[in-house]
């Protein structure tokens, strides 16, 4: 017997695509939530009603609502990743001196919990909530590795987005790069995902010894020579410990 309440659940699946997608007008978010236009109205308004959207004219399109920030603020306060990260994030960052953030794996997408921008002007910038696929980029890479077979399965299995020269397309190289993660610890990425950066992840473990998150910095590559690359390593890899230790893995 289910005791989920159908109509709840699309409410809440909308609000996702308004959060992820926001300033689309109803056609729009009824094809991406997989209602009919009639039906994502009728949602849409009921959650306006509630605060949790807005609809802005002239245009007709879709933001969160003021409700929404009191749910983000409030989940913030609560999830303990994130506490550690306000705690930690700064103190890493300025160790490397470059942009350093914490990814998370939702489904087959990594996703950005908090980030810590590096002081130069020319840097890599990421911001909450922002997407990438698994198998590409050094966080992706790394939380695949650690991810159950049947999640490894499905990426190997799936068409996967080339972004640069360097993105990793054959599912046997790709096994290859996760049996080295694992072995050394590290995932390392030379322009898989934007072209002429260098990103470098460890992996988060909770109490349990469960791998939750990743500590990934990122840079220009004209700023991360191949020598300079081990101090880097060392900055994240140290970093990632902390944040284990400060989530209860010993």
């Amino acid at each position: 017997m289910s005791y989920t309440v159908d109509a709840v659940s699309k409410a809440i699946e909308l609000l996702f695509v308004v959060a992820e997608h926001p300033g689309m007008g109803v056609t729009e978010l009824a094809k991406r939530s997989g209602n009919t236009k009639a039906r994502a109205f009728r949602l849409l308004t009921t959650l306006e009603e509630s605060g949790l959207v807005q609809r802005q004219m002239p245009m007709a399109t879709y933001g969160l609502g003021y409700r929404a920030l009191i749910l983000g603020t409030s989940a913030q306060g609560q999830l303990t990743l994130i506490n550690v990260a306000k705690q930690l994030l700064d103190q890493i960052g300025r160790e490397c001196n470059e942009s350093v953030l914490v990814r998370i794996r939702d489904g087959l997408e990594t996703v950005c919990v908090a980030w810590w921008d590096s002081p130069h002007a020319v840097r890599i910038h990421s911001q909450m909530g922002e997407r990438r696929p698994l198998a590409v980029g050094a966080s992706g890479k790394l939380m695949l590795a650690h991810a159950p077979a049947e999640v490894q399965e499905a990426v190997f299995a799936a068409k996967r987005e080339r972004f640069t020269a360097n993105t990793i397309m054959s599912a046997a190289e790709l096994k290859k790069e996760l049996k080295k993660i694992l072995a050394e610890g590290v995932s390392v990425s030379v322009s898989e995902k934007t072209a002429d950066t260098v990103a470098v992840a460890a992996p988060i473990f909770d109490a349990a010894g469960t791998v939750v998150a990743s500590l990934s910095m990122t840079a220009p590559s004209l700023r991360v020579p191949p020598d300079s690359l081990a101090g880097y390593i060392d900055i994240i890899q140290s970093g990632a410990t902390r944040f284990s230790r400060a989530l209860g893995h010993n």
